[in-house]
Parts: C-alpha cells; sequence; structure tokens
C-alpha cells in the first residue's frame, strides 16, 4: 500500500519545489534579452484597468474603519493625540499592501491564470516548446514584471486614499483636531514606513503573479480544470501573502528602531 500511495505530502513538496523553481526561472529570466516591452505594456495596462476601481472602492471603507477603531481605542485611554499616527502608520505598514495584494491575485492574478491555462489546453505553451521559444521569457516574465509594477502604483493609490479617508472619518466623524492629527503622523512617521509599504506591495505582486503563472502553465482536466485552477492560484497566493506580511513586518519591526529612539 505504501508504495503505491508513496509518502504522504511528497505530491504537495513537489508542487511547492516546481513553484520555486518557476520563480528563479523567473529571476533568471529577466536578465535575459529580447525583452518583451510590448507585451509588458499590454499587461501592466490591462492589470492596472481591471484592479484600479475596485482597489480604490475598497481602501476608503479600510481607511475609515481602521480610523475609527483606532480613534475609540486612544479616546478610551486618553490618548487622542496620537490617533493619526496610529492610523497612518497602520494604513501605510499593513492595510495599504495587504489591499494591494488581495486585489491583485484576486482580479489581475485570475485574469492572468485564465489566460495561461487557455493557451495550455491549447498546446499553445507545448507549440512555443517546440519552436525554441520560451514561454516563461515570452509571457511569465513580462505578466511578473507589470503585475509587480502595478502593486507598486496602486500601493502608493490606496495609501493616500486611506489616509484621507481615515482624516475625514476622524476629524468629521469623532470631532477629532485636524492638528494633531498631522501633527501626531508627522512626529512619529519616518521614510522606512512608506519604503517597507512598497517593498511589501512590489514582493506581494510577484509572489500573486507566479502562483497565478504556475497554476495557469499546469492546469488539469481540460476547461474544468483550468477554472479549478484559478480558484486555487487565488487561495494559495492568500495564504502565501499573509505569511509573508507577518515575516516582512516581523523584520522590519526588529531591524528599523522607532523614530525617536
Amino acid at each position: 500500500m505504501a508504495s503505491r500511495t508513496g509518502i504522504p505530502g511528497a505530491a504537495a513538496l513537489r508542487e511547492t519545489g516546481r513553484l520555486y523553481a518557476l520563480g528563479l526561472d523567473v529571476v533568471r529570466c529577466l536578465f535575459k534579452r529580447p525583452f518583451q516591452a510590448r507585451e509588458l505594456i499590454q499587461q501592466f495596462w490591462f492589470i492596472a484597468s481591471v484592479s484600479i476601481l475596485p482597489t480604490a472602492l475598497v481602501s476608503i471603507p479600510f481607511g475609515a474603519v481602521i480610523a475609527l477603531h483606532v480613534g475609540s481605542l486612544t479616546t478610551q485611554i486618553g490618548a487622542q493625540s496620537f490617533t493619526g499616527a496610529a492610523s497612518v502608520l497602520a494604513i501605510i505598514q499593513q492595510a495599504s499592501p495587504i489591499v494591494t495584494a488581495l486585489l491583485i491575485a484576486g482580479a489581475g492574478g485570475s485574469a492572468m491564470c485564465a489566460d495561461l491555462g487557455s493557451r495550455t489546453i491549447r498546446e499553445e505553451i507545448d507549440a512555443m516548446e517546440v519552436l525554441g521559444v520560451s514561454p516563461i521569457q515570452r509571457l511569465i516574465v513580462p505578466r511578473v514584471l507589470a503585475a509587480m509594477g502595478v502593486s507598486a502604483f496602486l500601493n502608493g493609490m490606496v495609501s493616500v486614499v486611506g489616509v484621507v479617508g481615515g482624516y475625514f472619518f476622524n476629524v468629521v466623524m469623532q470631532d477629532g483636531t485636524p492638528g494633531a492629527y498631522l501633527a501626531s503622523f508627522s512626529a512619529l512617521a519616518q521614510l522606512p514606513d512608506l519604503w517597507i509599504s512598497e517593498i511589501k506591495a512590489v514582493i506581494f505582486g510577484f509572489v500573486a503573479a507566479v502562483v497565478a503563472s504556475y497554476r495557469g502553465l499546469n492546469p488539469k482536466g481540460g476547461p474544468k480544470g483550468v477554472g479549478d485552477a484559478v480558484n486555487q492560484s487565488v487561495v494559495i497566493t492568500f495564504l502565501l501573502l499573509f505569511m509573508l506580511n507577518l515575516v516582512l513586518s516581523t523584520l522590519y519591526l526588529q531591524l528599523v528602531p522607532p523614530k525617536g529612539m
């Protein structure tokens, strides 16, 4: 029985290894020529077009919820003057890259996976390999770079929209002071807070695109398998993003001292 079923978890380990190998191949092909600039522009525009509006709409309630909860908590402990710093730093460091990554994976990544999956079941990928054309360099690398670029762009947009929304809800709905909101933010925030947010967004975009590409290149069972691969890519990406966010946040808090220390 053991010889027929194999080692428990071996299939998951093989899938993990293949996903990791695809990520390394993508990094290696980033520096190879010819560079697919036209494909990159097309994919950048496509991912941005399907992600901008949902991301903007999601960032408003995210900023509002964080501002309302932080404002209520600081009021209870008598630290209203730090509401601005706490809410803005929470939005920039945590909420903004997470929202961006989830929308990139859910909207752009699913479309990317479906496109590559349909090409795979039509045997276009096999035809490219027979002709000596690397599908990774021709198709995957432009999509990965486009996802990383759009993630960095959307992260900045979510940060601005979230901070403005948090300011509005704190000042208008919780009777906060505009001067105290801005003063606490400028007193405690620092440039590395923005850098870690952008770094997270770029890494999350890379992971989302690689996972979507891997599942798109390996569908099982024809057209139905393509749909299953899209669902799997979104779920896997969400799990990896939350794990990576934990690791990156821990490293940042350990390596970068808070302002004033």
